[in-house]
């Protein structure tokens, strides 16, 4: 039986911020999971407690999907992210890297920042990869029950992308059971939780 447990943002913050430094003189937390589990509000939602607990200074969030070259780049867009933000941040330099357009199908000319700070966070799928576990400082997975993680990526995404999203949901699948991803994570949260609990500064995560 699973038992759930609430659990502030802000206990989380001083947690990341308590932890050690592994990634250079950052603390990287890695928001994995699957898609339309909810990962991307979890990480806004701790980027806002780690800001509240460091003089409003909110930590750079760093979206896996931003640096996919489309669909097929599922899992092997790592090199891109290894090359632009992780090898800079781990030599003590500021990062920067070019945010695909899904629109345009295209990399945008226009290079994201990513300086050094003392926490930085990716999110995305394969975020918390065994590659990069020994420089993590936290490893966060976040989940939620696949029909309803369906509805929320076409409602985000609308219906004519099914069949690729029937592809990547597929693709994940096998990559989070070979990488044992949940299984490594130190937290795996609900991102469909039915306790009660004020979602902008509560969480709710599986013990």
């Amino acid at each position: 039986m699973t038992v759930a447990v609430v659990e502030a943002y802000a206990t989380l913050a001083r947690r990341v911020l308590a932890g050690p430094a592994r990634l250079g003189r950052t603390r990287l937390v890695a928001v994995d999971g699957p898609s339309g589990g909810g990962k991307s509000v979890f990480a806004a939602r701790l980027a806002d407690a780690v800001a509240g607990l460091s003089d409003g200074r909110r930590p750079p969030v760093v979206h896996t999907d931003d640096l996919l070259d489309g669909w097929d780049d599922q899992l092997t867009f790592w090199n891109r992210l290894e090359e632009c933000v992780l090898a800079p941040l781990r030599a003590g330099r500021p990062g920067a890297y070019h945010r695909y357009s899904w629109v345009r199908r295209a990399f945008l000319p226009r290079a994201v920042p990513v300086p050094v700070t003392p926490v930085l966070l990716v999110e995305g799928v394969s975020a918390a990869r065994a590659l990069i576990r020994p420089e993590l400082t936290l490893a966060v997975f976040v989940t939620a029950p696949e029909p309803l993680r369906l509805t929320r990526a076409l409602d985000r995404d609308g219906p004519e992308v099914l069949p690729e999203l029937r592809r990547w949901h597929a693709g994940e699948r096998a990559h989070f059971a070979a990488d044992a991803t949940a299984a490594h994570a130190d937290l795996v949260v609900d991102g469909a939780p039915a306790l009660p609990h004020d979602a902008t500064r509560y969480f709710v995560r599986r013990a």
